[in-house]
C-alpha cells in the first residue's frame, strides 16, 4: 500500500476502532447507571416484608398488618408480615438490622427492642441506635393490667395489690417477653407498690394462653390491642392502664398513676424502620405512606378502638425519641434490677 493511501486508511480504521470502543464503554455505562435509578425510581416493583419480632396476634402484629394491607392496596404490590419471636424482639429487629438496605426488609419495631433490650442485655446483636433507619414512628399504645378473675377475684386495683401484699410470692405474672414493657411495668409494680410476684416471660402472645387458663400465671401487663375482646368478652378483668392518662378505648379505666402510684407510666410503642443506610427517596415515601394511611378513618378507628393512639412523625424525630426513651428505659432496667433471663 502506497503513502498516499496508508494515511487515510489508517486514519479510518483507528476512527472505527474508536467508536466501537465508544460504543462499548456507552453500553457498560448504560448497562449499571439506570438499573440503580430504576430500582429507586420505580420503588416497590416486588414484595415488601415487613418484619415482626413477636408472635403473630400480639399488638405489635395487629398494627403491622393494619399497615401492610394499606400499602398492598396503595402500591399493588404484596406486604408480608414476617414473625420472628424471640429474645425479646431481638431476633426479628436482628434480622432487619443486618438486611439489604433496599427498602424490601423493614421493621415493626417495639419499644423493647429498640430502647429497653439496649440495657437490659449483656451483649446485643445489634446497635439500637445506629444500626437502623427509623421511618416513622406509628401508635403509642398504653399496657393495661388484667387479672383472670377466676384466679384473682378482685374487682379494683387497690384490692390487687392489697391481695398480692397479703400474699407474697403467690401470684404469677406473665409478660410477652423479658424486657418488654409488659415485663417491665411488672417489674415497677413490685418496686414502687412493695409487692412480691413472680415473673413469668413468653414468647409474645402466647401468654395469653395460659392467663385465660389461669393455671400457670394470674395477672399481665399487655398492650390494649391483645387483650381488649377478652376484657369486652369478661374472660380478663381490666384493673388499670399505664399511661399518663386515661385511654380513649377504656374512658372509665383509672390509669395506675391515679390509682396510689401517681409516678407510674410504662407505655408501648410501635413504629417502621429499615436497616441503616436506606436511601432518603425511599425512607420519605414509606413515611408517607404511613401518614396517609394513619388519616383513613376506618384505620384510625379501628387502632382507637383497641386502644392505640396514631402518631405519625418525621424520620427525625422518630430517631430523637429513640435516644430519649433508650435513656429513660435504662433507668427503669437499673432501678428495678431486671435482668435478661
Amino acid at each position: 500500500m502506497g503513502s498516499s493511501e496508508a494515511g487515510p486508511v489508517m486514519i479510518h480504521r483507528c476512527i472505527g476502532w474508536l467508536a466501537r470502543a465508544g460504543r462499548a464503554v456507552v453500553c457498560v455505562l448504560l448497562a449499571l447507571a439506570p438499573q440503580n435509578v430504576s430500582a429507586q425510581g420505580t420503588y416497590p416493583n416486588r414484595q415488601i416484608t415487613i418484619v415482626v419480632g413477636f408472635s403473630a396476634g400480639g399488638s405489635t402484629d395487629i398494627v403491622a398488618r393494619l399497615l401492610a394491607e394499606e400499602m398492598r392496596k396503595s402500591w399493588g404490590q404484596p406486604v408480608v408480615i414476617d414473625n420472628r419471636p424471640g429474645a425479646g424482639g431481638n431476633i426479628g429487629a436482628n434480622l432487619v438490622a443486618k438486611a439489604k438496605p433496599d427498602g424490601y426488609t423493614l421493621l415493626m419495631g417495639s419499644v423493647g427492642p429498640l430502647a429497653i433490650n439496649a440495657s437490659l442485655y449483656p451483649t446485643m446483636p445489634y446497635d439500637n441506635l445506629k444500626d437502623f433507619t427509623p421511618i416513622s414512628l406509628v401508635v403509642h399504645v398504653p399496657n393495661m393490667l388484667v387479672v383472670n378473675p377466676k384466679a384473682m377475684p378482685v374487682q379494683s386495683f387497690p384490692e390487687f395489690v392489697a391481695l398480692v401484699r397479703a400474699n407474697p410470692g403467690k401470684y404469677f405474672f406473665a409478660s410477652t417477653g423479658t424486657g418488654t414493657s409488659s415485663h417491665l411495668s411488672g417489674e415497677l409494680l413490685k418496686t414502687m407498690g412493695s409487692v412480691q410476684a413472680t415473673h413469668v416471660p413468653y414468647k409474645g402472645a402466647v401468654a395469653l394462653n395460659d392467663l385465660l387458663s389461669g393455671e400457670q400465671v394470674h395477672f399481665m401487663f399487655a398492650t390494649i390491642p391483645s387483650v381488649i375482646e377478652f376484657v369486652r368478652a369478661g374472660r380478663l378483668r381490666a384493673l388499670a392502664v399505664t399511661s399518663a392518662t386515661r385511654s380513649a378505648a377504656v374512658p372509665d379505666l383509672p390509669t395506675v398513676a391515679e390509682s396510689g402510684f401517681p409516678e407510674f407510666e410504662a407505655s408501648s410503642w410501635f413504629g417502621l424502620l429499615g436497616p441503616a443506610e436506606l436511601p432518603r427517596e425511599i425512607v420519605l415515601k414509606l413515611r408517607a405512606e404511613v401518614v396517609r394511611s394513619l388519616q383513613i378513618p376506618e384505620i384510625r378507628s379501628k387502632l382507637v378502638a383497641q386502644g392505640a393512639d396514631p402518631v405519625a412523625s418525621t424520620p427525625e424525630e422518630f430517631a430523637d425519641y429513640m435516644r430519649s426513651e433508650t435513656v429513660k428505659w435504662a433507668k427503669v432496667v437499673k432501678a428495678s434490677g431486671a435482668k435478661a433471663d
